[in-house]
């Protein structure tokens, strides 16, 4: 849009002139002194942008340099593959950026890990370029990148290896140039082996869910700690609640939009602009929709990188930080909340493939576990309050507390 505005103007000061005249007569000069003097700092790239914006071509020196595959270098300049690729890639590091998140516990993206393990093991196994970021100089380890992630509140350098692939991504002859080549069965079979779910799992739902439910899978048996039951609900949720912005706004010109899903979704909007009594914020809900995030992030980017087996998700619908937190803590206030999308059946039936489909990844007293060892161990803490009790009130009153030797059981008879 810029680039086609300041192509009207045959030299920049008539840009500027352009500029100034919606500007207060007594500013102008002020403003122009600023632009004048922000463009002598301005140093053009010697990148050829001329191609890129006439034929969607652009030439990297960096990449070209480091020996990139052509098709790396082409989806790379499309927006087709994430910078966090090609940092890997040239720089042998990834920055990891921080969430809102509970500094007290692991970085959220440490749930992610096994996913990068595996990008990092597509992108440097086949690269050409051997130099790696780890002070090993042993040619039989598997390649390994620095990951800049932080330890609590501190920035951590950890040297990560790449994950061991399976056979047709890891022979002698497998390079980074020859990876659109592997059958597209096999790159889905790695994607969905990396998630930990089968094709079979998925077919039932719509196309466009199934990257982002495989990824839900994931998550609930990777994240630590675990994850409540109602994150899971508030999360499916608020999918459900994009799709359903999906069908009423966007809706398929060869599909009538369903009377009830209008209903349904008007009715949602109403649920969404009534005040919620604040109920503070819950950092480690927090942390654990962070977590999701995380691992949506590095199954989408892998899914780029392997030819997009699975269908790119619409991510504007897929996730809100303020609704999948109001639904959170409304579903511990007021369950019935699961029943919000119940004026339109397509959508409450979606909720619930989606909610069994994602439960029956993990064992049936998943949830249940977690309440029953949250109940006994506030009971074994009551115990041992009443133990600490009574055997305080066993000292004698005329004995002295500074006098009760508190090491007195570890001592050692001579």
């Amino acid at each position: 849009g810029l680039l086609g505005w300041l192509a009207q103007f045959a030299e920049p000061a008539e840009a500027v002139d352009s500029v100034l005249k919606y500007l207060r007569k007594h500013q102008r000069e002020e403003i122009r002194a600023l632009l004048c003097t922000a463009m002598e700092d301005y140093a053009p790239s010697d990148a050829n942008l001329e191609d890129f914006f006439q034929s969607g071509k652009y030439e990297c020196e960096a990449a070209r340099k480091a020996d990139l595959p052509q098709w790396v270098r082409d989806a790379l300049a499309k927006g087709k593959l994430a910078p966090f690729i090609s940092d890997a890639l040239i720089l042998r590091s990834t920055f990891l950026h921080v969430q809102v998140e509970n500094m007290q516990r692991p970085s959220a993206h440490s749930t992610a890990l096994p996913i990068r393990q595996v990008i990092y093991g597509l992108l440097l196994k086949g690269s050409p370029n051997t130099e790696a970021a780890s002070p090993s100089k042993q040619t039989n380890e598997l390649p390994v990148v620095c990951e800049f992630d932080r330890l609590q509140k501190t920035l951590k350098k950890t040297f990560v290896q790449a994950a061991s692939l399976p056979a047709d991504f890891c022979d002698d002859h497998f390079l980074l140039d020859k990876l659109m080549e592997v059958p597209m069965s096999h790159r889905l079979m790695l994607l969905l082996e990396t998630l930990g779910v089968k094709m079979s799992f998925l077919e039932s739902i719509p196309s466009h869910l199934q990257l982002p439910v495989a990824v839900t899978c994931y998550w609930i048996r990777c994240s630590e700690p675990k994850v409540k039951l109602h994150q899971l609900k508030a999360l499916l949720l608020m999918i459900v609640s994009g799709e359903l912005h999906r069908i009423t706004n966007e809706p398929d010109p060869t599909v009538l939009c369903a009377e009830d899903d209008k209903v349904a979704y008007n009715e949602f909007l109403k649920w969404k602009e009534k005040n919620l009594q604040n109920q503070g914020f819950d950092l480690d809900a927090a942390h654990s929709f962070c977590q999701w995030q995380c691992c949506l992030q590095m199954g989408l980017y892998l899914n780029q990188l392997l030819g997009t087996p699975l269908s790119e998700p619409d991510i504007s619908r897929l996730y809100s930080g303020t609704l999948v937190h109001r639904l959170y803590q409304e579903l511990k206030s007021t369950p019935s909340v699961e029943n919000l999308f119940h004026l339109s059946p397509k959508m409450s039936q979606l909720y619930q493939v989606l909610l069994n489909m994602v439960e029956s990844t993990v064992s049936p007293d998943f949830f249940q576990k977690m309440t029953k060892t949250k109940s006994e161990s506030c009971k074994k803490k009551k115990a041992s309050n009443k133990k600490k009790k009574a055997s305080r009130c066993a000292v004698p009153e005329t004995r002295h507390l500074c006098n009760v030797n508190r090491f007195a059981s570890l001592g050692v008879d001579d």
